[in-house]
């Protein structure tokens, strides 16, 4: 099992959604010290996923537990630990 973290990955996010709506919607099940919605670099839209980092892994376990596949905007979304990024990547 995934070790618990307190910095969700959220996927198929609706296009128009940014960090402060992730901040409004997710903040309900605690204190989110940090909400991202990823940009692609040249055309600044919006890649349909991004993060969530709460103040401690618990309200990150109880956020997942309750928002995975949780509909927003008529889209399921996808919630998972981030894992750490991988050493190739190239940003």
């Amino acid at each position: 099992m995934s070790e618990q973290s307190n910095t969700l990955f959220v996927g198929n996010l609706p296009w128009a959604l940014r960090g402060k709506d992730l901040i409004e919607i997710f903040s309900q099940y605690g204190e989110v010290t940090f909400a991202r919605v990823i940009l692609d670099r040249e055309t600044k839209k919006s890649k349909g996923y991004g993060f969530v980092e709460f103040a401690n892994a618990e309200d990150a376990s109880k956020a997942k537990e309750e928002m995975h596949e949780a509909e927003i905007n008529d889209r399921s979304i996808k919630i998972d630990y981030a894992r750490p990024r991988e050493e190739n990547n190239n940003q």
